[in-house]
């Protein structure tokens, strides 16, 4: 079969769903990396991998509610949840750690500490033996928090997946409305479709690798 790509408003919230689904997937996948190198010890850890996974998941998790998005999630999404405790004000705090995560501090001493280094008190001579600079670490949540993290996106990825199979019969409908003529003078797609798309037991179904779509059942 033939796919061509489809560029209607109901399509734009279709593909914005889809790369909120990708985003939340993301954030699943970095706490889950993230929980596994907090459970090591501590000088056995990579410092860079923590902070890495930790920013990429708050990076993640704030770009599916950026107000601009077609489909941007809401603290409207957050009351849904079918989650108990303190969800909005966990939501809050990812938030904020992820504009710290975006921004240079104001207080240059909220990134590093700056001491001076002291003679021993019993020593005769008092003075000024050096300067040390202590670096405040990035990665702020212990295992709790990381977990917290990951569940709200796993609820989250869930609530957005129903809205976006629903989604789909939207732009289905709007698909055919449109000048077969015109459709079929489109270029085709060739870019492989999610992981999950693909998969199928139906031996009547399209090739996703081409860009095939399963056939229409009615």
């Amino acid at each position: 079969m033939l796919t061509v790509a489809l560029d209607v408003p109901s399509a734009r919230v279709l593909a914005d769903q889809a790369s909120i689904i990708q985003d939340l997937q993301l954030v699943m996948d970095s706490c889950k990396r993230l929980l596994a190198e907090l459970a090591r010890p501590e000088e056995e850890r990579d410092g860079a991998v923590p902070q890495a996974l930790w920013s990429s998941a708050l990076l993640a998790y704030g770009r599916c509610f950026e107000k601009d998005r077609p489909s941007g999630l809401t603290d409207a999404d957050i009351e849904d949840l079918p989650l108990h405790g303190a969800v909005m004000k966990s939501h809050t705090w990812v938030l904020e750690e992820r504009d710290k995560a975006i921004t240079y501090p104001s207080d240059p001493f909220a990134a590093a500490k700056v001491g001076v280094a002291l003679s021993p008190l019993r020593h005769k001579q008092r003075r000024v033996e050096g300067i040390a600079i202590y670096a405040t670490s990035h990665v702020l949540a212990d295992a709790i928090g990381v977990r917290q993290l990951g569940g709200l996106a796993s609820e989250l990825a869930k609530q957005t997946a129903e809205k976006a199979t629903k989604q789909q019969d939207v732009v289905l409908a709007d698909a055919r409305r449109q000048d077969l003529d015109s459709l079929y003078s489109l270029p085709p797609l060739r870019q492989r479709p999610p992981a999950g798309d693909a998969e199928t037991d139906d031996p009547e179904a399209g090739d996703p690798a081409a860009g095939d779509p399963a056939p229409d059942a009615s």
